[in-house]
């Protein structure tokens, strides 16, 4: 497998049933996508060999986990330096509080997405963190009040579809 243009449908059903449900067995996989399970096996391995699939996760609620508070923290950098990024980088990969970070166009030039048990924690983050850390000149968060959409699955249909 090459590129994207390869990807049958079958490859698309088998992506797609994968996104529903990692750990779903070769033969069950066979079922939903009309394949045997060994072509399933190999259709797999390929889809892995070419980082079309990149791992198998867990979805945990986070709140059950004590993990209530979900914030969105904007970063200002100090200056544009390759030194500054990557500091800024190394900062994120290391804090397991940050789930995911953007570099972004506009007003900020980053966007983190923290999970915090307590406004105490988050308080914490920014001021004993963030704030002293040399490549930030400022942040400003805020505080999730209800998730009205949270997908990890992407959209495997579009740019596919049958009215083109």
């Amino acid at each position: 497998m090459q590129n994207v243009s390869d990807i049958d449908p079958f490859d698309l059903k088998l992506l797609a049933a994968l996104q529903g449900d990692a750990a779903a067995t070769n033969s069950d996989l066979a079922e939903r996508v009309g394949l045997s399970p060994s072509q399933i096996s190999r259709r797999r391995q390929a889809l892995e060999q070419a980082g079309l699939i990149q791992g198998y996760h867990a979805v945990l609620d986070r709140e059950k986990l004590g993990l209530s508070i979900l914030v969105l923290i904007h970063v200002s950098m100090a200056s544009h330096s390759p030194d500054n990024a990557s500091s800024l980088s190394k900062l994120v990969m290391e804090r397991p509080e940050i789930l995911e970070a953007y570099a972004l166009t506009g007003d900020a030039d980053y966007v983190i997405k923290v999970v915090v048990a307590s406004l105490k924690d988050l308080a914490h983050l920014v001021n004993e963190v963030l704030l002293p850390h040399e490549a930030i000149a400022r942040v400003r968060s805020e505080v999730v009040l209800d998730t009205l959409k949270q997908v990890v699955a992407l959209p495997l249909a579009v740019g596919k579809r049958a009215d083109r």
